[in-house]
């Protein structure tokens, strides 16, 4: 009996072993994790619209359907083919953005939107993907060896952040700078240039919070510039000068370069209860929201501050404290293992891709998720400011959404990819 009970958790072992290989190389989890919370979160958005005078939370899921049918059509082609039409796209997005500036539909104190038949489209959306898609091409022909080799990819990045920039639209601007950091490190980039790339906007902080701190700031970016580049003493110098201007105009763009709206959600988040019926009401109400659904929530459907409607648009940037009040702290952290399964996932693709290209295509998207995840929550939980980036799959917003399935659609295509030359071999 002993050794028969041992051969049948062998048998056992062996089955499970292939089916957890078969799940994690399979395109199981990419399918059926957005499709979870497409399903959930139509009921949280329903919630939310409870006592509305209007219901259109089942257009969250006729969203959804179209988009997974476009992921669908997009996962059957290689995105390789992708290339030849990429120009044309870019200049296409850069016109929309365009458009926006000057026919765009406006509301909630920003031009967003382009209204086609009917129907609200937001470019910005749009030009999240296709900065990834036309970056990726650059960074697959150009090899990031020299500073100078940086100026087509932030030209790609700059021109639709811009435009995106001044709708204005601060989160979206802050999801081209994170994709473009993390790609251009995938592709080789040293990360001490990254590093001062990234220590411009600390320079900013530095000017408004503590500028006795730029005294010292500034020459260590020099030093690390002096050790890191070519050309020491130009880049030294312009690292430098490049540092002191961006400290000297930091006080010029936050008063100028910001709406006071914007301000606002910048600094209330440390301390919202300094404007508690105004700009910190969203984050004190989204927290309480939370905090009141416990361990296990009140129940899909049964959240009362989600019912009273106490949160402004909970159904689209909020949707996470509608999760947390209704399904508590383990369905909050049930839905955070499903996105870290999938940026897992979308990690693997993009290490196993067979070209750079489609390599860059897929680590932009994942960055581009997992930055929207990150800065989301932290947001609703009252860890960051209110930026107006959405929740991927979860948060109410057409255009959103169906970027979001087109994506997913280009990373399914890497990943079919993958399986078909590793069934091969």
């Amino acid at each position: 009996m002993p050794i028969i009970r041992n051969k049948n958790k062998e048998r056992f072992s062996r089955k499970l072993l292939t089916f957890r290989k078969g799940l994690f190389n399979s395109n199981f989890i990419l399918w059926t994790v957005p499709c979870i919370l497409v399903l959930l979160s139509g009921l949280l958005i329903a919630s939310t619209q409870r006592q509305a005078n209007y219901a259109d939370w089942y257009q969250h899921w006729v969203t959804a359907l179209i988009g997974i049918f476009f992921a669908f059509l997009i996962s059957q082609i290689p995105i390789e083919k992708i290339k030849s039409c990429l120009v044309p796209l870019y200049g296409l997005t850069v016109l929309s953005l365009l458009a926006v500036r000057f026919i765009g539909t406006s509301a909630l104190g920003a031009q967003r939107w382009l209204s086609i038949a009917g129907v609200n489209i937001q470019p910005s959306e749009f030009a999240k993907l296709t900065a990834i898609l036309f970056l990726a091409a650059v960074l697959d022909r150009h090899q990031i060896d020299r500073p100078i080799n940086l100026i087509k990819p932030l030209s790609v990045i700059l021109l639709p952040w811009f435009l995106v920039f001044i709708q204005p639209d601060l989160g979206t601007s802050l999801v081209f700078g994170a994709v473009l950091m993390i790609m251009l490190y995938w592709s080789g980039m040293p990360l001490e240039w990254i590093f001062l790339v990234l220590s411009l906007g600390f320079s900013a902080l530095l000017a408004g919070l503590f500028p006795l701190g730029l005294s010292l700031w500034i020459p260590l970016m020099g030093f690390l510039a002096y050790r890191s580049l070519p050309r020491k003493f130009t880049v030294t110098t312009l690292t430098m000068t490049l540092q002191g201007l961006i400290a000297w105009a930091t006080p010029w763009l936050w008063l100028h370069g910001l709406k006071d709206y914007q301000r606002d959600r910048l600094v209330l988040f440390i301390d919202p209860g300094k404007d508690p019926l105004g700009g910190g009401y969203h984050l004190l109400q989204s927290t309480v929201g939370i905090g009141s659904g416990g361990l296990f929530g009140t129940g899909l459907l049964q959240g009362q501050l989600t019912k009273l409607r106490f949160i402004p648009e909970q159904h689209t940037d909020f949707i996470f404290s509608a999760l947390g009040e209704e399904m508590g702290f383990i369905g909050s952290i049930i839905v955070l293992v499903g996105f870290l399964l999938l940026m897992i996932k979308l990690l693997k693709v993009a290490r196993q891709a067979r070209t750079d290209f489609e390599s860059l295509v897929v680590i932009g998207i994942g960055t581009m998720f997992t930055f929207q995840v990150v800065v989301n929550i932290c947001m609703t939980i009252g860890l960051g400011p209110v930026t107006g980036i959405p929740l991927p799959f979860m948060s109410y917003g057409r255009s959103a959404l169906i970027v979001s399935f087109i994506s997913l659609g280009l990373c399914i295509s890497v990943a079919r990819r993958v399986q078909t030359i590793t069934n091969y071999l």
